[in-house]
């Protein structure tokens, strides 16, 4: 999660002193979607299941295969045969679940069944955690039905919400099982919370044996500068955070002076990324490279620059318009010559067929 460190400095005098270390924000979720018929479209199934760590993918279920897999090394590597057995068998009650709540959805509306619908369940939870402590900030148990808001659990009240009229009776009815919302209420709060700790210490014990910098060079165009290039080095995906990194100009260290960097920030999956860029002359020939030094590499990576540049606009000389317009009228003939054969040719065709329709 990136955060801007400008947003988190306060005045000495009046915050007393910075905090040494900022709370992070992590989240478990579940989304369940269901659609009331097949689509013939790739991918696309009429159920599918997922859950997501920090916006990372680490299952999945779709009503083809109809298995629960994982989606990061860690889950197949951590969780037992049985945790996917289970799973795929839940799943597969959530799928019947769903075909029978979206029809019973469609009836209560009176909606046509030629039309296509799509009920979504969204479940999970979110911590702050500063240092070892994790503390709980909310849980998240959401339906949705053709897009809009249908029913969502009030985590505080233990009670379900209905902003829809159609949503109502369901509202009531699960209400009336007192014991379904405290269930609810306590997954969200403690076993939810349990699961996410658990993951995180698997996916943190991968990253903790080290990941190794991708690291590219790239060039586009100088905003402050129409006439420069600017020349950026990144490297990305690892970890652990510390990192050096250099722009060197035939082979030879660029002043850090003339050089912008964006410190080492955090990605979404626990890993680190960090670039910096330099202004060159657009028009120079010299060989510039990013060198980046890492414990997980054996040698530092160096990477040359292509010298391109991805957003510049080639120029494009008299002697090359010439030949893009002499190109360009030669297929226009060409292109009149097929239509004009084309075009005769399905005439001819039409005649054919014509007469032979009327031996018939």
């Amino acid at each position: 999660m990136d955060v801007q460190i400008s947003a988190l400095l306060c005045v000495f005098l009046l915050c007393g002193m910075l905090s040494s270390a900022q709370a992070d924000k992590h989240s478990l979720y579940y989304i369940y979607t269901a659609l009331s018929k097949p689509v013939d479209l790739p991918s696309i199934y009429e159920f599918t299941a997922m859950g997501l760590l920090d916006d990372r993918q680490i299952d999945y279920y779709n009503s083809k295969e109809k298995i629960k897999i994982p989606k990061q090394t860690w889950m197949k590597e951590k969780m037992q045969e049985d945790y996917w057995e289970k799973g795929t068998q839940s799943r597969k009650s959530k799928e019947q679940w769903f075909n029978v709540n979206v029809n019973i959805l469609m009836n209560r509306m009176r909606q046509n069944e030629s039309d296509l619908h799509v009920l979504q369940w969204r479940h999970g939870c979110e911590v702050e955690q500063q240092e070892d402590k994790v503390t709980f900030l909310r849980g998240i148990d959401e339906y949705s039905y053709d897009g809009e808001n249908f029913l969502s659990f009030d985590d505080k009240e233990s009670l379900w919400v209905a902003p829809v009229e159609a949503a109502r009776p369901t509202k009531t009815k699960w209400d009336n099982v007192p014991i379904l919302n405290q269930y609810t209420k306590g997954y969200l709060e403690k076993e939810c919370v349990d699961w996410l700790n658990r993951f995180r210490e698997y996916g943190d014990e991968e990253l903790r044996n080290g990941s190794p910098p991708d690291v590219h060079v790239f060039a586009k165009k100088s905003i402050s500068n129409k006439s420069k290039l600017k020349l950026t080095c990144l490297a990305t995906g690892f970890y652990p955070k510390d990192v050096m990194m250099t722009i060197r100009k035939y082979r030879s260290s660029l002043p850090e002076d003339e050089i912008e960097s964006s410190g080492i920030r955090p990605n979404h999956d626990g890993s680190f990324q960090m670039r910096k860029s330099v202004e060159i002359t657009e028009d120079g020939k010299d060989e510039y490279d990013c060198f980046v030094s890492h414990r997980t590499l054996k040698v530092p990576i160096s990477v040359k620059w292509d010298g391109k540049c991805q957003n510049c606009v080639p120029v494009i000389v008299p002697a090359m318009i010439g030949a893009v317009i002499g190109g360009v009228i030669v297929l226009a003939v060409v292109a009149l010559v097929l239509f004009i054969l084309v075009k005769k040719k399905i005439f001819w065709m039409s005649q054919y067929s014509a007469t032979s329709s009327e031996e018939a």
